[in-house]
């Protein structure tokens, strides 16, 4: 039986509206499709997506929740699952995004920066709603929004990760994140092979037959991708692309 590859859209927000991002930094409104994040969603839900990433920049940068609301009405408008990403700091933090209806939190600044804390979260919400997301620069962990430098090498830090038990990592190489570069599929697969964990790809594909490539890593552990800008500039048929990753073969 062939393998799936899961294609999640991503819909990054700011102010309560819809951005593209280049490098984690938000700076372009999604005029061609509209900036409502609400639609964007049932948009997607309508081209086939089965899951939907959302990453609220507001709260990575300002640890703002004045988007929660979206959040909810996001969740209360499509009946797949939304994963979630930004300005996670404490347990408060997790329990009131979740109780907005997302499905799993992408975690990141507090696993590095306050360990205890995060520990806390994991330990209530499990392996199958609470991941970490690497952000990487170089061999260097970012955190805040991917505004500020570890000095904590991604390796050293997944494997820890791995100890305490998470078992998912969303990957994103920061240099290629929205810059339209090709995704970095060798970091995905560095770290699905050093930790054993399942990994989402997320950065930088531009096309199916980049989609084609990471696919060849369900194997070892990558099965899933994030896509943002591509989508968003309509560089491939949406509907036609998830039919296509779900059954399994790219022609």
């Amino acid at each position: 039986m062939n393998q799936k590859l899961l294609v999640i859209p991503s819909i990054d927000i700011k102010n309560g509206k819809c951005v593209r991002t280049v490098q984690g930094i938000p700076e372009l409104d999604c005029y061609e499709y509209g900036n409502n994040p609400v639609q964007m969603a049932k948009i997607w839900r309508a081209e086939n997506a089965k899951m939907i990433h959302v990453t609220d920049f507001d709260g990575a940068h300002e640890q703002s929740k004045r988007n929660y609301k979206v959040i909810e009405e996001i969740c209360s408008s499509v009946v797949i699952p939304v994963e979630f990403a930004g300005g996670i700091r404490t347990h408060q933090d997790a329990d009131e995004i979740m109780k907005t209806g997302v499905i799993r939190l992408a975690i990141n600044s507090m696993a590095i920066e306050n360990k205890n804390e995060f520990i806390k979260v994991f330990e209530k919400y499990g392996p199958n709603k609470i991941v970490i997301s690497l952000d990487v620069f170089g061999e260097e962990l970012m955190v805040r929004g991917r505004s500020k430098k570890t000095g904590i090498n991604f390796r050293v830090f997944s494997t820890e990760m791995v100890a305490v038990g998470v078992n998912r990592f969303v990957v994103c190489d920061i240099t290629r994140n929205g810059t339209q570069l090709g995704p970095n599929i060798h970091l995905s697969r560095e770290i699905a092979e050093l930790t054993g964990a399942r990994v989402t790809h997320a950065g930088g594909i531009r096309n199916k037959d980049e989609l084609m490539d990471i696919q060849k890593l369900i194997p070892v552990g990558v099965d899933s991708a994030i896509i943002g800008r591509s989508l968003y500039e309509n560089r491939f048929p949406c509907q036609k692309l998830w039919r296509v990753a779900e059954s399994g073969i790219f022609n």
